[in-house]
C-alpha cells in the first residue's frame, strides 16, 4: 500500500478562507460587524481592571490608557472623574505602598520614595507621606535586615562583615549614619556571644 502526498488547499480548516474559495468573498463576522466600540466606554474598563486586585498611581492609569490608544482628553476627563470619586488617589495609594514595602521588604524612606517617584506620585505626595514613616519602624526593618543577614556571615571577619551588612542597608535605602549604627550594634552583640563561649 503506497501513500501519495495530496496537496492540502490553502482554506482547509480555515472557516472564512473556505467560504472565500467558493463564493469570492469573506462572509461577514456578526461579532466583529456589530457597533465601533464607544471609546469611553473601552477606556473605562481599562480602568476598572487595572484597579482590580491593586491599587496604581494615576500616572501609571494614564499610561496604560496611552497604551491602549485612547484619546487624551477620554483618558483626562475619566481619570479625574476616578478621583471625584475616590477610585483614583495618589495619596491613599502612596501611603498603601510604603504600608506593604517597608516592612515587607525593609525598605528605608529613600527607596520608597524613589519607588513612589517611578510611579508617578507626585513629590508633594511622596515628602508628605515619607515623613510620616516613624524612624523606630525605619530602624527596626533595619536591625531585622541586619539579624537575618548576620546568620550567613557567622565565619566572616568583622570588617568584612560590617562592609556587606552597610552595603546591603545602603541598596535598600538606609542612610549610612544609621546603617553604621545598627551594623556596629549588630556585630557588637555577637562578637559579645562569640567572647562567652569556650
Amino acid at each position: 500500500m503506497t501513500s501519495e502526498s495530496h496537496d492540502i488547499d490553502p482554506w482547509v480548516g480555515d472557516v472564512h478562507a473556505g467560504v472565500a474559495a467558493w463564493t469570492g468573498e469573506i462572509p461577514v463576522d456578526p461579532v466583529q460587524a456589530g457597533p465601533p466600540a464607544d471609546a469611553e466606554e473601552v477606556a473605562r474598563k481599562i480602568l476598572l481592571d487595572q484597579l482590580t486586585g491593586q491599587a496604581r498611581s494615576r500616572k501609571q492609569l494614564a499610561d496604560k490608557l496611552a497604551q491602549r490608544n485612547v484619546p487624551e482628553e477620554i483618558a483626562t476627563r475619566l481619570l479625574d472623574r476616578f478621583e471625584e470619586v475616590g477610585l483614583v488617589d495618589d495619596e491613599a495609594f502612596a501611603r498603601m505602598w510604603i504600608a506593604s514595602r517597608q516592612p515587607g521588604k525593609g525598605l528605608a524612606g529613600r527607596a520608597l520614595a524613589q519607588e513612589l517617584r517611578r510611579k508617578g506620585v507626585d513629590d508633594e505626595i511622596v515628602k508628605e507621606t515619607i515623613a510620616e514613616i516613624d524612624p523606630d519602624d525605619e530602624r527596626a526593618a533595619a536591625e531585622a535586615l541586619v539579624a537575618k543577614k548576620m546568620r550567613s556571615l557567622r565565619s566572616v571577619d568583622h570588617q568584612t562583615a560590617t562592609r556587606r551588612l552597610v552595603s546591603m542597608l545602603a541598596r535598600k535605602g538606609y542612610s549610612s549614619g544609621l546603617a553604621y549604627a545598627v551594623v556596629r550594634d549588630a556585630l557588637g552583640e555577637r562578637d559579645e556571644e562569640y567572647d562567652g563561649q569556650p
